[in-house]
């Protein structure tokens, strides 16, 4: 481990201001605005974020042997193996054209764990992670995050022109400012991603979780051969609004892929705290450490059968899976009354049920 020694979870790490529930009704009713905008536009009732999906992976999830005590906790306590899905996206709440360049996303579920369960998840089995390619949030409270949203939100069904030239703008600033060694989670959320192959990304929970006794953020990174050759590898978006997906097709086609799932223990709660999702925890003070590999042999990205039941008949929460795990900071906290309006929302909209999977179908 790192000189500095994991910090235990304290509950006063935790203050709930208390405006909260009003900051919280108003990003619900913010997500459900997006969800209606898009309803009446398509037809269909997509995900209030993350609503473009570029493919679906069944997954293989190995907690590995031989962790360090801190690290070792409730999912991660004992070598095991568990099926897993994998769902890559964007984060918006319209289908763009993947010229408009906006930041991705890796929903991981994982099938069949074991456990104590938080409030609302009682009878499940799986363990959800929300991931996105920053490794901080862009805002650090809700009550910021909702100030942000109302705009995003009003933009929702935007002639894509528009977004196409928003994108272009807000990329060159990011890429002066990442050429001084920095980068804005704000400009990468207002489209100010680069367009690179999204299989070459790491993702990250970017706000804090429990993690047994202690409490930490956790990132998906790729680790293949295959996949690391293409980190930050250009992707020619020109003439084909799916080219996100289209590579990440073409990739499975006959590549496996191989990941780990690395935990960032939180070390110092000044330096680290958990109300503040913006603030970087310094990787110098506490690095990533693997927990799991998971991998995915090749297979169709994008079949029928996976994404009907993975974009219609499933949600991906991290407020459902362990308490052990149990998402913190008023960012976190904020999601959990939005994601499940939102999936009321979807469920209804779209007239089918939607359910935490039990086991992996077969073929």
């Amino acid at each position: 481990m790192a000189q500095h020694h994991p910090l235990r979870f304290d509950p006063s790490f935790e203050t709930i201001p208390e405006d909260e529930d009003e900051t919280q009704r108003g990003l619900t009713e913010a997500m459900l605005g997006i969800q209606r905008k898009t309803h009446a536009d398509t037809g269909y009732a997509h995900r209030a974020v993350h609503a473009k999906a570029h493919g679906y992976l069944r997954a293989r999830f190995e907690v590995l042997p031989g962790l360090h005590p801190a690290l070792a906790q409730s999912l991660f306590a004992s070598p095991a193996t568990y099926d897993a899905i994998l769902r890559f996206s964007t984060t918006p709440g319209d289908v763009l054209h993947d010229g408009v360049s906006t930041p991705r996303g890796a929903a991981l579920k994982v099938l069949g764990v074991p456990g104590p369960r938080l409030p609302g998840s009682e009878g499940e089995t799986t363990q959800n992670y929300v991931l996105g390619n920053s490794p901080s949030f862009q805002i650090g409270t809700a009550k910021g995050f909702l100030r942000q949203l109302r705009p995003l939100a009003a933009s929702t069904g935007q002639a894509e022109p528009v977004k196409k030239v928003i994108s272009a703008v807000t990329r060159t600033a990011e890429a002066a400012l990442e050429m001084v060694g920095g980068k804005s989670a704000t400009l990468t959320t207002l489209a100010g991603q680069a367009k690179t192959q999204l299989l070459g990304d790491s993702f990250f929970s970017q706000a804090a979780l429990l993690h047994g006794d202690y409490f930490a953020k956790v990132a998906l990174s790729p680790v293949s051969s295959e996949l690391v050759a293409l980190s930050e590898s250009p992707i020619d978006t020109s003439g084909h609004p799916d080219a996100i997906r289209e590579s990440v097709r073409d990739h499975f086609q006959s590549c496996p892929g191989e990941w780990e799932l690395r935990v960032q223990l939180a070390t110092d709660i000044d330096t680290m705290p958990v109300e503040d999702a913006a603030a970087m925890w310094s990787e110098d003070e506490s690095p990533y450490r693997p927990v799991a590999r998971i991998t995915a042999a090749p297979q169709d990205t994008w079949s029928d059968d996976m994404r009907e039941w993975v974009e219609d008949n499933m949600a991906f929460n991290p407020w459902t899976g362990l308490a052990a795990h149990r998402p913190l900071g008023s960012i976190m906290r904020a999601r959990r009354p939005a994601y499940f309006a939102a999936r009321v929302y979807r469920s209804r909209g779209n007239g089918i049920e939607i359910s935490e999977p039990k086991a992996m179908p077969r073929d």
